[in-house]
């Protein structure tokens, strides 16, 4: 079975495209489900792909919940499986599907929380406060990844060439999920902030070291993920934001703020890089939600 997961891996990275974070996720999710096929047939050893049935299937779900794990978990983790065994019944391992009749737990969808205007222009306030190298690029990190709503994996992947500042207004071309590409134009604060980092920062993070990458750490290497999430959070603690801020959060406010303004959802769902427009209407909810609450305070006797 091992050798199968490893090349349904193989499968979903070089053919599907899937992100290192989604092939880590499917790792040790069937790492997992295989340990358990191993202890389920009595001797540790982990079975042949091949004897993969509904009863392990079932077995598996009735395991994970005894244990305690979130619904949420449960159905990403089944989810792995159900992906795993299309896979091998596609390649001829198995002759009928066991997961057809197998019901994930239904996982709560978890409300995006945005930040307020007010949080945002504090978040954005606190590098301003330094004029460290470190302190310009995370400015122009900051504004950037507030001006187009990217991911964090798709702002640290990030090459010069990836950037245009001319003619303005600027725009930033990135890959996305299942490797689209797609072009967000940048507003002129973030893009004063970018040219400042190219002019002032990045020679001095460098030392003349060469690198494509656009933000570099202080070594002059390409920023991971786990370096902006740090700096990120130490930011949001210097500006007293009370809730979890995460990379994400700029992105529920980046998309939460423009449908505010009267952005349509088509022109979020493509800035965002969204596949399915139904992913970018949560965010209507939320901005109609403010919209109300502006109306009710602004008449509180249409309560």
């Amino acid at each position: 079975m091992q050798d199968r997961i490893d090349a349904f891996l193989h499968y979903m990275s070089a053919e599907r495209g899937s992100s290192r974070n989604t092939i880590d996720a499917y790792r040790n999710d069937l790492t997992r489900f295989a340990s358990f096929s191993g202890e389920r047939v009595g001797d540790g050893d982990i079975p042949a792909a091949s004897s993969i049935d509904r009863d392990l299937i079932a077995g598996y779900v009735a395991w994970l919940g005894d244990r305690g794990y979130a619904p949420a978990t449960v159905a990403r983790k089944v989810a792995a499986v159900k992906s795993f065994c299309g896979y091998l019944l596609d390649h001829g391992d198995l002759t009928e599907n066991p997961t057809a009749s197998i019901d994930s737990p239904r996982a709560p969808k978890a409300t995006p929380k945005p930040l307020s205007t007010q949080e945002v222009d504090a978040l954005l306030q606190q590098p301003l406060t330094n004029d460290t190298p470190e302190a310009i690029r995370d400015s122009s990190m900051l504004e950037l990844m507030y001006a187009t709503g990217m991911r964090v994996t798709e702002l640290v992947s990030l090459n010069l060439d990836s950037l245009h500042l001319t003619p303005r207004p600027g725009s930033v071309r990135c890959i996305g999920k299942g490797d689209r590409e797609r072009t967000i134009p940048v507003y002129d604060k973030a893009m004063d902030a970018l040219e400042r980092y190219l002019d002032e920062a990045r020679p001095r993070l460098l030392k003349g070291r060469p690198q494509e990458a656009l933000f570099v750490n202080r070594r002059g290497e390409r920023l991971t993920r786990q370096g902006f999430w740090m700096i990120l959070k130490n930011y949001a603690k210097a500006a007293s934001i009370a809730s979890r801020v995460t990379p994400h959060t700029l992105r529920h406010s980046f998309a939460t703020h423009m449908l505010r303004g009267g952005a349509s959802v088509r022109d979020v769902q493509e800035l965002l890089g969204h596949a399915n427009v139904s992913t970018t209407q949560i965010y209507t909810r939320l901005a109609d939600s403010h919209l109300r609450e502006v109306f009710e305070q602004a008449h509180p006797r249409a309560n």
